[in-house]
């Protein structure tokens, strides 16, 4: 039996289908260091094209338990890494030897400020790397259960349906899908790295704008500062 790779979209879909879209959405939904190194998007998309059947082929894949299972995955690893986060608290996050685990909790914090909870946790679901740190980070920073459920939930629920039901569609449209599969995939990452793009140019403004706030208040401030005893 070929061995079973957890980082490849089409190794784990061979070897566990649905079952597989399950364990790796929970697992990339809150379980930070684990989360960073399995595949979501590039997971849930060829699970959905693999659901459709065309070229007179059969679908390889059931939609609805695919469905079922990336959506059951999604909200329940959410929760789950908000537990952990809620009981570990920010030392969890900020303490860790792991440098792309503490960036990530310093993004999602503030993503978190910058929208609100609702929003945060919403957009949040569509940005690899912030998937797998943000809702530990939510339970760090105290937000409220009930809030982060309803949000969370709603995220993971648009996340994981739209992606797998983009699959399908393409699956079923588009004759020899399978042949452009890499491509569409390669596609999908970019897409989502935009919002991480975005945040990035935004800080680097703010930074900018706040260093030059500061430089041009300093200066004011020496202006107004006597330079020494008026000669009499």
């Amino acid at each position: 039996m070929e061995a079973v790779n957890p980082t490849d979209s089409a190794s784990l879909l061979a070897a566990f289908g649905a079952l597989g879209v399950l364990v790796v959405t929970f697992a990339e939904s809150g379980l930070l260091v684990v989360g960073f190194f399995l595949p979501g998007d590039t997971l849930l998309f060829p699970a959905g094209v693999l659901c459709a059947g065309a070229d007179g082929r059969p679908p390889r894949l059931v939609l609805w338990q695919v469905m079922l299972c990336a959506a059951a995955g999604a909200v329940a690893g959410g929760q789950v890494g908000y537990l952990i986060g809620r009981h570990g608290g920010r030392p969890l996050l900020t303490r860790t030897s792991n440098r792309r685990v503490r960036e990530g909790a310093e993004r999602a914090e503030r993503l978190l400020a910058r929208y609100g909870y609702g929003k945060a946790l919403v957009i949040g679901r569509f940005i690899p790397m912030l998937r797998s740190v943000l809702h530990p980070a939510a339970g760090a920073l105290g937000v409220p259960i009930g809030t982060f459920t309803l949000w969370q939930t709603v995220g993971g629920v648009l996340w994981s349906q739209s992606l797998v039901l983009v699959g399908y569609a393409l699956g079923a449209s588009v004759s020899h899908v399978d042949d452009y599969l890499l491509p569409l995939v390669g596609v999908i990452v970019v897409l989502s790295l935009i919002p991480l793009l975005v945040e990035a140019v935004r800080s680097r403004r703010a930074r900018h704008g706040d260093a030059a706030h500061e430089s041009a208040t300093h200066g004011e401030r020496a202006a107004d500062e006597p330079s020494g005893p008026e000669d009499e």
